[in-house]
């Protein structure tokens, strides 16, 4: 039972990650993104801005696609057949280990996407947070502070990933809370 429950939460966390990896690709490709720069920087024909970010996204819910398939459908009998059938919980446990820590990672990329194209369009605009709704602003302001948005020139984003996976947590609860008041 306990691997059953556990498979099922992989294959939920594995369309969670899949979604928003797809959210991910339409923010970068400009004949979806409705006017925003191509991979999310100004000057894109010198510059890779955040494509890479959608290629690491896309092979982190390409890998829990994999692993999302059921341990408790493959059972094999051991103790010289007095167990003749494994529920296979801990193998379920690890694979869902694995596809949550795949999952953050991808909705950190998708936070970090996501606040670069807000910046790029409040900036665009010539707006001010203030126009965001009250969650957004939050969740967007802990970003753009943590980063340094926008991001104008190319480089590693392990860090800024990273960092945003690492702060999920709070960057939540500053959205939540504003959505409290």
């Amino acid at each position: 039972p306990l691997a059953l429950a556990l498979d099922t939460l992989a294959i939920a966390l594995t369309y969670v990650s899949l979604i928003s990896e797809r959210r991910v690709f339409r923010l970068l490709d400009p004949a979806l993104n409705r006017g925003l720069p191509p991979f999310l920087i100004e000057g894109s024909g010198l510059k890779t801005g955040l494509m890479i970010t959608q290629y690491t996204a896309a092979a982190l819910a390409s890998e829990s696609k994999v692993l999302a398939h059921p341990a408790s459908a493959d059972t094999i009998p051991t103790s010289a057949n007095q167990e003749d059938h494994v529920s296979m919980s801990m193998t379920a446990a690890l694979k869902a280990r694995k596809i949550l820590e795949n999952t953050k990672t991808v909705l950190a990329i998708e936070l970090l996407n996501a606040s670069q194209a807000i910046s790029l369009r409040l900036e665009a605009a010539g707006l001010s947070e203030s126009c965001l709704g009250a969650g957004t602003k939050a969740a967007y302001s802990y970003i753009g502070q943590l980063l340094g948005l926008p991001i104008r020139e190319d480089r590693p984003y392990s860090r800024d990933i990273i960092r945003v996976r690492e702060t999920l947590p709070e960057i939540l609860d500053a959205a939540r809370g504003k959505l409290a008041d």
